[in-house]
């Protein structure tokens, strides 16, 4: 069996491949999954770093979100039973309600990770992935699709008819855009260039605003909202972006708040005088529990969604998937199919 380790942190052939003669075996309560494909996300480029607030252990598996077979179960699994095509959690042990520090162990940083040949799993840790989704396509779903889900039915309901923010070509905004669409709001979405443009309203965005060519691109929202603004931002950029987000809100707006952090900022930053007209209400998001991974995973059922993914890299790619992912070119999600 084939797994990839952390060995060196702060670069990345510091990642580095060792095989063993056996895959895992399941405790009574445990799954053993054989995974398909794993997706990069910009956290693990953070433990990559050792920027992430928690810290891995020494060699440890990176990557938190995959999707693969079930191909072993525990005496007391009732979740799964052999053949069953499963993903991962962000938060294993985060099943329902908020968050506590209880519940934030994750794989890839403080629990092994998906980049495996095979995974032993809690059988609380995983869900059904949906059937219509290849393995590239499921792999993409646990931390970037379930923080977009969150950002757009959690807190006060998005209903239809209202506007929807979304900033960049980042998986997240591309997940929001979908889900926007799904629960039929009015989506207005920001980029940088004519081509990402023409995706993005391929994807469903009403709007799409050009931030490189407009600064101060909250007027602009303003002027394709008919001058109320956006209902939900969903922010995640942060530092540098939180002023015209602010701007771009609604009176009663609401603000998602998924990214806080900046290489240029450190600090989040808005002026007396973009809230003097506010009264918008600002939440602050970490991805999602089970439970809303299986309401999201209905929704993309139901509605026949697909993540879009940029480019796949076989499992001896994974140097080049972690650089081509750190380029920032990416439109959608990077995976590494494990084959």
């Amino acid at each position: 069996m084939r797994t990839y380790h952390l060995h060196v942190p702060g670069r990345i052939d510091g990642i580095v491949a060792r095989d063993t003669a056996h895959r895992p075996d399941p405790g009574p309560r445990d799954i053993v999954v054989r995974m398909r494909a794993v997706s990069l996300n910009r956290r693990d480029l953070l433990i990559l770093h050792a920027k992430y607030p928690l810290a891995a252990p020494p060699d440890q598996i990176p990557l938190s979100d995959g999707a693969g077979e079930v191909v072993a179960v525990g005496d007391e699994v009732t979740r799964f039973t052999v053949g069953d095509r499963v993903t991962s959690t962000y938060f294993p042990n985060w099943i329902d309600g908020r968050i506590t520090s209880a519940v934030i162990d994750q794989p890839g940083a403080t629990l092994p990770g998906m980049l495996a040949e095979y995974v032993r799993l809690d059988q609380d840790a995983a869900v059904r992935a949906p059937d219509h989704l290849g393995w590239e396509e499921a792999a993409c779903l646990p931390c970037a699709g379930v923080t977009a889900w969150h950002a757009v039915t959690g807190g006060d309901p998005l209903l239809p008819g209202e506007t929807v923010l979304t900033l960049g070509t980042g998986a997240v905004s591309l997940f929001a855009v979908q889900f926007a669409k799904t629960l039929g709001a009015e989506v207005v979405a920001t980029t940088s260039g004519p081509a990402k443009a023409e995706r993005l309203k391929a994807l469903g965005a009403d709007h799409v605003i050009d931030h490189a060519a407009n600064p101060a691109w909250a007027q602009a929202v303003r002027e394709v909202t008919g001058g109320r603004g956006a209902d939900l931002v969903v922010e995640t950029v942060g530092p540098d972006t939180i002023e015209q987000s602010v701007r771009a809100a609604a009176l009663y707006g609401r603000i998602v708040l998924i990214a806080a952090n900046s290489p240029r900022r450190d600090s989040l930053e808005i002026s007396t005088d973009a809230l003097a007209s506010s009264l918008l209400t600002m939440r602050r998001i970490f991805v999602g529990s089970r439970t809303q991974v299986e309401a999201m995973n209905k929704a993309i059922a139901l509605n026949a969604l697909r993540p879009v993914v940029d480019r796949v890299f076989g499992f001896d790619e994974v140097y080049e998937a972690y650089g081509y992912y750190a380029s920032g070119a990416a439109f959608g999600k990077v995976v590494i199919q494990i084959a």
